[in-house]
């Protein structure tokens, strides 16, 4: 699940990235931001359920490290989108319609949805016993998953309001929810403790 997780969230943003610069989207953009940061945070988890699944104990010192690594790029992300919205705001920049944008965030949507489903019932199976912590690291990524499923459907949201509707400044609002995760994520992953 994390392998798919890797694999999505890599096309995600790399369509994400592709489609917002083509559109000039702020919010596709920011979404493409966003799941490359998620990329490195899965491969973290990868790397620390495979510590676990070896019976070995995760280093402390080098997952805290890491968390605050990824705190800071979330503090960067929030200081690109503000300065982006601010941007697109004053000038009343117009994204222009983009289907490829759509069909990425729809098909996260659902993937992302997917995943944290199959991954919140693997937690469930592994709750209990010597898999506690396991269980555990497994149910904080499924809430990640899903968050990440949740902020394609507001990206959507904005693209669609800006492209069907012409409200210009839906697209740069969506991309607020960027703003919004990014926070909760950078301050969880600053004040994260080992599992």
């Amino acid at each position: 699940m994390e392998y798919a997780t890797i694999a999505v969230a890599s096309a995600e943003a790399a369509g994400a990235l592709i489609s917002g610069v083509v559109a000039g989207s702020v919010a596709l953009e920011a979404f493409g931001v966003d799941s490359l940061i998620e990329i490195i945070s899965a491969v973290i988890v990868l790397g620390e359920l495979r510590v676990l699944a070896s019976g070995s104990t995760p280093d402390p010192g080098r997952r805290h490290r890491d968390h605050r690594v990824l705190a800071l790029l979330f503090f960067a992300l929030i200081a690109y989108v503000l300065t982006s919205v601010v941007v697109a705001l004053v000038r009343r920049h117009h994204a222009v319609e983009n289907a490829f944008g759509v069909v990425v965030c729809i098909a996260s949507l659902l993937a992302m949805t997917a995943l944290a489903t199959m991954k919140r019932s693997a937690a469930a199976k592994l709750e209990g016993g010597e898999f506690g912590r396991v269980a555990r690291l497994v149910k904080a990524d499924a809430g990640e998953t899903m968050i990440c499923g949740m902020l394609s459907l507001s990206t959507l949201i904005g693209v669609v309001l800006a492209g069907s509707l012409g409200w210009w400044w839906a697209d740069p609002v969506a991309s607020l929810a960027v703003v919004v995760i990014a926070a909760r994520e950078g301050r969880e992953a600053w004040h994260c403790e080992a599992l």
